[in-house]
């Protein structure tokens, strides 16, 4: 029996970031040719994740691999996907979905970041890198295991390629932001400072961070600049094959280790034990409706909204 694998994305404000995200759909779903595969998102955008396994179960698909489109382990991945997984899974009897692991540290996403660094150097003047500060910028997050893969990715790339400064910066939650990060490293005196976003797609965040660098460098005597995302390149691809079999071999596993959930963590102590419980129900599906409808009139979903009153 076929099996599906649902695309788990996180949605997005801009027509441009779900555009970049359908694009890596249409990628992945001729890559994987052996299974069904389908995508939704966990808030603003159609359709959310039980319309998209509604669609797969209505096509045959009894065992569904989810593998989030995250690039670290924040509350997204340890908490609000898994959530809406297991939720969905009680709707059934029949059908079995596994979980993979968000990328996290792993050596396609490091090669791509060191393609982005190049990508963006090949367009200036030539210069010892000792004279550059490299910037990541991250998401940013609450959980502190999920920040902390940002900076052993900044330290691998940073030291790797020989950069005289590598700081890390995020584009909200943690500290600092773009522009703390960049008043602080301004007083090193880095000819030039290369901001590297460690983001999948354009939309509004990766906009906002462009626009806090240029508006930086505007009264600055150094130079800034900044690569584009990491978008559907060949290595994501190798990284997601990678996630994807785990999946089915079932190694895909979290860093529990370090996990706020179970273990006391500095800083951290009230959250240990927390109820997983998902914090985007109000959002969920609020913008940007498919291009073709998803309802099944006699789904199994929509006789459960209908019992619950919904």
């Amino acid at each position: 029996m076929k099996k599906g694998i649902l695309l788990c994305g996180h949605g997005s404000r801009t027509k441009t970031g779900t555009d970049a995200f359908k694009e890596l759909v249409s990628i992945l779903k001729a890559r994987y040719t052996d299974y069904e595969v389908d995508y939704g998102f966990l808030e603003f955008n159609h359709p959310v994740y039980e319309a998209s396994i509604e669609r797969m179960y209505q096509k045959g698909i009894r065992e569904i691999y989810a593998l989030p489109i995250i690039l670290f382990a924040g509350s997204h991945a340890k908490n609000d996907i898994p959530y809406e997984m297991n939720t969905i899974q009680s709707y059934y009897s029949d059908l079995t979905i596994k979980m993979g692991k968000h990328l996290g540290v792993n050596s396609f996403l490091l090669e791509l970041a060191q393609k982005r660094v190049l990508e963006e150097e090949s367009k200036h003047t030539p210069m010892d890198r000792k004279e550059v500060c490299l910037m990541v910028v991250g998401r940013g997050t609450t959980d502190t295991d999920a920040n902390s893969d940002v900076h052993k990715l900044a330290c691998m790339l940073g030291e790797g390629m020989g950069f005289g400064f590598t700081t890390v910066s995020y584009s909200g939650t943690a500290y600092p932001n773009v522009t703390k990060s960049l008043e602080l490293t301004s007083k090193m005196g880095f000819k030039r400072t290369i901001a590297i976003p460690f983001f999948f797609f354009t939309g509004i965040l990766l906009e906002r961070i462009y626009n806090q660098i240029r508006t930086f460098s505007e009264t600055s005597p150094y130079e800034y600049v900044y690569t584009k995302a990491f978008g559907s390149d060949e290595l994501i691809l190798k990284a997601f094959d990678e996630r994807l079999d785990e999946a089915i071999n079932g190694t895909a596993n979290m860093n529990c280790q370090l996990c706020k959930y179970r273990k006391q963590i500095v800083g951290l102590e009230s959250e240990v034990g927390k109820e997983q419980v998902g914090h985007h129900l109000g959002v969920k599906g609020v913008l940007f409706e498919e291009d073709e409808k998803v309802g099944q009139k006699n789904s199994v979903f929509t006789k459960i909204k209908k019992g619950l009153g919904i």
